[in-house]
């Protein structure tokens, strides 16, 4: 799993700002929600996170 600890949103996402944001790190990776920020965030074990991803394809 590649490390980001900064946030950033998906390419696909463009201009919008109704997506989500994303940081992965050693213990996984955290969602939050761009339009929401200070609501918190998902964090989700590598596991996880690489079985969302899968899901997601």
């Amino acid at each position: 799993m590649k490390s980001s600890p900064e946030w950033h949103k998906s390419s696909y996402s463009g201009s919008s700002s109704n997506c989500v944001e994303t940081r992965e790190h050693a213990a996984g990776a955290d969602v939050r929600d761009t339009r929401n920020r200070e609501a918190g965030q998902l964090s989700f074990g590598p596991s996880e996170w690489l079985a969302a991803l899968a899901a997601e394809r």
